[in-house]
């Protein structure tokens, strides 16, 4: 299983990463910045928890934005919340519409059906695993 899951994941990777060459961001960091966009002043520790990432990921992916003028941290006594900046808003859109044309690509390959069973069931082996 864990060759075939590094598999899989190469190959999304290689399709998003085609999915969003339009988008001035890439995938891992769009999906941060989409929690960070429906959630103005999220602190990290529901980004780590939302985003199934260690801390020091989340707080490169945060540093990376905020270097980019997408996300600005506010410290909260001793939280720091993260918020997005006007550009990171202007982002939503093209984040969606790389979204889009990576379901629509998985979906042209696998069939539409098969890639939502493959998404879920994927979804639900992860969580069981990282349950154990």
């Amino acid at each position: 299983m864990y060759f075939t899951v590094n598999t899989l994941s190469r190959a999304v990777s290689r399709l998003a990463d085609e999915a969003f060459a339009e988008a001035v961001i890439s995938p891992s960091h769009a999906f941060l910045m989409m929690l960070v966009n429906e959630n103005p002043g999220i602190i990290q520790k529901e980004l780590t928890t939302a985003l199934h990432l260690a801390p020091s990921t989340v707080t490169r992916f945060v540093d990376s934005l905020q270097k980019k003028g997408f996300v600005e941290r506010r410290t909260d006594g001793k939280l720091a919340r993260v918020y997005p900046t006007e550009d990171g808003v202007a982002l939503q859109e093209p984040i969606a519409a790389g979204w889009k044309k990576l379901y629509h690509r998985y979906s042209e390959i696998l069939g539409e059906e098969e890639g939502k069973f493959l998404t879920a069931a994927v979804f639900e082996a992860g969580r069981k695993l990282e349950d154990a």
